[in-house]
């Protein structure tokens, strides 16, 4: 079979076997050159990194990016958490189960330990007994937890209560333009408030109370080691995107994340050293934000604006920088945050001079001078690519024959 990216309404129905393993193979060799410039770099020493490091949300995006810096960056020995389809006889598997499968294979060719778990739920008890277990066997404590988990639903692992998540504005509807980045149409978008039920199931799922779970399972079982790091990764974004994100729905759960850091440190760091952050991160573009209203149009248009400037990032840039620039600089050194105690490194996206820019270009914007103000195709390639499409190297007229 020859497959070809099945889009509806901004979303990929499919991904190419691989394309996927293509993708990460490319990263990760990215992330091999960063590694040899940060040999000889100054703000970093080599007893500043993790050694065994929980990615739980291991496979596309943020997470996956994460777990290629702490493995083929610094050495670590990782593991790995996500929920994929797994391919049939006549469907491929999600892009994350192809990932997961290639960056075990890539760690076990570097001699490097790695596990991951793609049929496990990662809200559930299972996941965090199967984590505790694999240090315990391998006689490791975790130093560095990462959180990065995208998921639309959650399952309480208590009580088996169902909760969905929705991106929906709070207290009034949101009416705002958009583009279908593949038809390069624009169009309104309208969106009712949300309930105050809709509000609490989404801060159920997005929120930071599973990760609490994560981080109390492993200290029950003294599985943190001195001094440990964890994460979370959030976004806060242009005013003008406020009322649809750091106003609505999703905001209401990130500023749940944003507490449930500071309490984990209060709950851990006297006794045990714990760091708990919440990064926020730049815009980029993931399998989820082609389909939130007037973000595709937003993120085309600061896609083109950074790269004009020569200071544009992927996810696997941003997280390069993280790690050398504020997690692991030499040991002794600080970690930089906000007056709210956020990492930031959305520092180059919301600069003044590019976000005036980008209002500037927004406000005047249309279908005759969309790539000239806009990247829409970076956008888009970007987008493929999460799902195994438009990956350099990958000859997609042949056939696949399994989706193994």
């Amino acid at each position: 079979m020859i497959i070809k990216p099945m889009i509806r309404n901004n979303i990929c129905l499919n991904a190419h076997p691989e394309g996927c393993r293509k993708e990460v193979r490319l990263q990760a060799a990215r992330v091999m050159n960063f590694r040899e410039r940060l040999s000889k770099s100054s703000i970093n020493d080599s007893s500043a990194k993790p050694n065994h490091a929980l990615i739980i949300g291991c496979s596309t995006g943020y997470g996956l990016a994460s777990r290629l810096v702490a493995a083929f960056g610094y050495g670590a020995e990782t593991v790995g958490f996500s929920y994929e389809k797994e391919p049939s006889a006549t469907k491929p598997a999600t892009p994350g189960w192809y990932a997961n499968k290639e960056f075990d294979r890539l760690a076990q060719e570097k001699g490097l330990f790695a596990a991951s778990f793609s049929q496990i739920d990662a809200f559930s008890h299972t996941a965090k007994q199967k984590a505790i277990e694999i240090a315990l066997e391998n006689k490791f404590k975790y130093d560095l937890v990462i959180y990065s988990l995208a998921s639309s639903v959650r399952v309480d692992p208590d009580t088996g209560v169902l909760y969905r998540s929705v991106i929906k504005p709070i207290g009034r509807q949101y009416a705002g333009r958009t583009i279908d980045i593949f038809t390069e149409k624009f169009s309104e978008a309208s969106v009712q408030p949300a309930t105050e039920e809709e509000i609490t199931q989404t801060i159920k799922v997005m929120g930071g109370e599973d990760w609490q779970l994560w981080i109390d399972a492993l200290k029950k079982k003294d599985l943190l080691a001195p001094e440990a790091l964890t994460l979370a990764y959030s976004y806060i974004g242009p005013p003008f995107s406020w009322p649809i994100y750091r106003d609505g729905t999703i905001g209401q759960a990130k500023l749940h994340l944003e507490e449930t850091a500071k309490l984990l440190e209060k709950n851990y760091g006297k006794d045990n050293g714990l760091r708990s952050f919440v990064s926020i991160n730049k815009a980029v573009v993931t399998r989820a934000s082609a389909v939130i209203p007037i973000i595709p149009l937003y993120i085309s248009t600061l896609f083109k604006v950074m790269k004009e400037r020569n200071i544009h990032e992927d996810c696997l840039d941003q997280m390069m920088r993280l790690f050398s620039e504020r997690l692991y600089q030499k040991r002794g050194t600080g970690i930089p945050t906000d007056e709210e105690g956020r990492i930031r490194i959305d520092d180059l996206e919301m600069g003044p001079s590019v976000q005036n820019e980008i209002s500037s270009r927004l406000a005047r914007i249309d279908e005759s001078n969309l790539h000239e103000l806009a990247d829409v195709k970076g956008f888009r390639s970007d987008f493929l690519r999460a799902h195994g499409f438009d990956v350099p190297g990958v000859d997609y007229e042949r056939d696949i024959v399994s989706f193994e």
